[in-house]
């Protein structure tokens, strides 16, 4: 499933929400063929293509693991470190409804996961 692009999310600031940040640089060089962009949750994700590839914390969850569209109605929005983590669930939800998006892929990674094994795993989500 090597897509072109993956739009990552997170924040630098808070540590339980920054892993995806911090591994950006392993993540290029390991996959040297995508695109990992940081994605700011105010701009529009209908203009990033119909076939979106997200990175962003999880929590809940104890290994790096792929979620699809048919899970969006189960991600929990109660617990949220940022204003996306409220809206990126319903938003993707409503973009699907709307046809504006045909897929998800949502790759999330526990946020006190080691560095290394994230990556790796990610790698082997993507490759």
């Amino acid at each position: 499933m090597e897509p072109r692009k993956v739009l990552v999310f997170g924040n630098i600031l808070l540590k339980e929400d920054s892993l995806p940040l911090r591994i950006i640089p392993a993540l290029r060089e390991k996959l040297p063929g995508v695109d990992f962009a940081v994605f700011d949750p105010n701009e529009q994700l209908e203009k990033e293509g119909h076939d979106l590839v997200i990175l962003d914390t999880a929590l809940g969850i104890k290994k790096v693991t792929l979620f699809s569209e048919k899970d969006l109605a189960r991600l929990e929005t109660e617990k949220r470190y940022s204003a996306h983590d409220f809206d990126l669930g319903f938003s993707l939800r409503f973009l699907l409804k709307l046809g504006k998006i045909k897929s998800v892929k949502i790759i999330g990674v526990p946020p006190r996961y080691p560095e290394k094994k994230a990556v790796e795993e990610i790698a082997e989500i993507l490759g």
